[in-house]
């Protein structure tokens, strides 16, 4: 497969909240929030769901497809490890079936190549093992 991102980043921040969504991504499953008191899904992790407010959030696998809802490509390197790597592409990818939340993620596709507004993605689960602790990324291709 090939890599969105290069070795030696520093590892994303862990906090407990995002645990179940860690887990998932290193099992090759998108996890997300949803609400068990109004069942509306959310992404980020929060203490409280986003429309009715209750603490009663738990967390659900989700299909690990969507759409391009916007993009942007960098230039610029915005860590040290990414000199001489861009340009890449970023994606905010709405997921259709998991109440049309929203998350970031990169575009593995080659530096100049066209992205489609609606274009439909599935997850990569991009693992960095040599991280301390390893993690798992969620990065986006081109479906089809």
């Amino acid at each position: 497969m090939k890599r969105a991102l290069p070795d030696g980043l520093p590892a994303p921040d862990q906090p407990p909240l995002t645990k179940p969504y860690w887990d998932g991504t290193r099992a090759g499953k998108l996890v997300i929030q949803r609400c068990k008191g109004c069942g509306a899904h959310q992404w980020g992790p929060e203490w409280v769901c986003h429309r009715c407010h209750s603490f009663d959030l738990g967390w659900e696998e989700v299909a690990p497809t969507g759409r391009i809802w916007s993009w942007q490509r960098p230039h610029h390197p915005v860590h040290q490890a990414l000199t001489g790597f861009g340009p890449y592409t970023i994606v905010l990818v709405e997921l259709p079936h998991a109440g049309n939340v929203r998350m970031v993620g990169n575009l593995i596709c080659e530096p100049t190549a066209p992205v489609e507004i609606g274009a439909e993605v599935e997850a990569v689960f991009e693992p960095h093992d040599e991280a301390d602790p390893p993690y798992t990324l969620v990065q986006w291709r081109l479906k089809g």
